[in-house]
């Protein structure tokens, strides 16, 4: 462990620890990683979706290897804490989740995030014991470490035809006794339910920005109680948005309008430094 991912770690926790909430963004590749940090947001977090789509597969489509050699080339880039989304980790029994999250360390990542879903559309998530025991499992071996490593716990019921926020607020509840430091459940469907699982908590809340119709203002969030708020692939798909709209205009009418609306390369230096 260096000197920079503890200080990291410790800034990090700090964010958590704060009043008020913060955005934590998700860059897909070292350019958007420092893109964001020349803005001057204070932490960064990988996306599964977006960090497999920029490889060349889909979500889920990475390996272990492949997830967090991608992971270490954001923590590279940038002198921020950086926090990743490694899905269900890498397979379904807690030994391997645990392991999991001490290769997250040892890649430079400071928090990770670990979910409940298991990738198979016939059963969709793990049954609630072993999501808990898959997630106090890493929360051991993020004790373990040698700084603060902030492991998140994802309840995604929600995302799935029939699930219910009373199962949310238990599963977030379970995963807290637990041991994870962050609670995490992405799909509330309105302002009212992020309230109603924010104080049914009392570890941080992060909410996921990114899905249509539930993606709410971030007075609001504060208001309600969170604590971190993530973007997801939000960035990714605006800017992918970006740039067809702009092949498009150059490719069916000739023009190239979207100069006007771009940044010259010097002002992205700059924000790149």
């Amino acid at each position: 462990m260096s000197a920079t991912q503890n200080d990291k770690a410790v800034r990090f926790r700090a964010l958590h620890e704060a009043p008020g909430a913060f955005l934590i963004p998700n860059p897909w590749d070292v350019g958007s990683a420092r893109l964001l940090a020349g803005l001057g947001f204070e932490a960064l977090a990988t996306s599964s979706a977006a960090s497999a789509i920029s490889l060349g597969t889909r979500d889920g489509g990475l390996t272990r290897e492949q997830a967090l050699a991608h992971s270490r080339s954001i923590v590279e880039a940038v002198d921020l804490p950086v926090s990743a989304d490694l899905e269900k980790g890498f397979g379904d029994d807690p030994r391997t989740v645990a392991e999991t999250v001490r290769l997250a360390a040892d890649t430079g990542l400071v928090g990770c995030t670990i979910e409940d879903s298991t990738g198979d559309p016939k059963k969709p998530l793990y049954d609630f014991n072993l999501a808990v025991e898959r997630i106090a499992a890493a929360a051991e071996a993020a004790r373990a470490l040698p700084f603060p490593f902030m492991l998140a716990a994802r309840a995604h019921n929600l995302l799935f035809e029939g699930g219910q926020l009373e199962d949310t607020i238990a599963r977030l509840q379970a995963f807290e006794k637990a041991g994870a430091n962050v609670l995490f459940a992405p799909g509330l469907p309105d302002i009212s339910s992020v309230r109603t699982v924010c104080s049914s908590i009392s570890k941080p809340f992060n909410f996921m920005v990114g899905i249509k119709g539930k993606s709410f203002p971030v007075s609001e969030l504060v208001s309600a109680g969170v604590k971190r708020i993530s973007l997801a692939t939000s960035l990714y798909r605006a800017a992918m948005t970006g740039l067809l709209q702009a092949a498009r205009e150059a490719k069916d009418s000739g023009t190239f309008g979207f100069l006007d609306r771009s940044l010259t390369t010097p002002e992205l230096q700059d924000l790149m430094a």
